[in-house]
């Protein structure tokens, strides 16, 4: 099983859009830190349309809180200051993928961390410092149900 965890999200449609992916890969999803928008928000609640019941939606108010619930589960840090391409990594059962906020990212610490198992996604133009937050996981997240489900 991998695992999706952002990092105190701002954005109710994106969070909404990940919690549908999700749903349809039966993903748990991990919220950690402060939200910028309630949980049950409307615009989070038709973003991921009428899936929520079947999302299995973790909450975590701190990062303390996060990391003890995932030990023993490897850490990949999703970044545009990684160097490894997210196509290159070799993905695990138990894997966790970390985004972090639509307008600062993950805290430098953080990156510092996990900067072993740190990737991004490439793109081709400098003109765009990074992707919507809802479309990078499903990027990497898909790329990593491909190798572990053999697609």
């Amino acid at each position: 099983m991998l695992h999706v965890a952002l990092w105190e999200p701002e954005i109710p449609p994106n969070t909404g859009n990940i919690a549908r992916l999700c749903a349809a890969n039966g993903v748990p999803l991990h919220l950690i830190g402060r939200l910028g928008f309630r949980l049950d928000d409307r615009d989070l609640k038709r973003a991921g349309c009428d899936y929520w019941p079947h999302v299995d939606c973790r909450r975590h108010l701190t990062w303390d809180d996060f990391f003890t619930a995932m030990s023993g589960s490897r850490i990949i840090v999703v970044s545009r200051h990684a160097r490894e391409n997210y196509c290159q990594f070799r993905y695990a059962d138990g894997d966790c993928l970390l985004f972090g906020s639509e307008s600062k990212g993950l805290p430098d610490s953080i990156r510092a961390r996990f900067a072993d198992t740190a990737v991004t996604i490439p793109m081709s133009t400098p003109h765009v410092r990074s992707l919507n937050l809802a479309t990078a996981v499903g990027i990497v997240l898909y790329e990593a149900l491909r190798q572990r489900n053999g697609w």
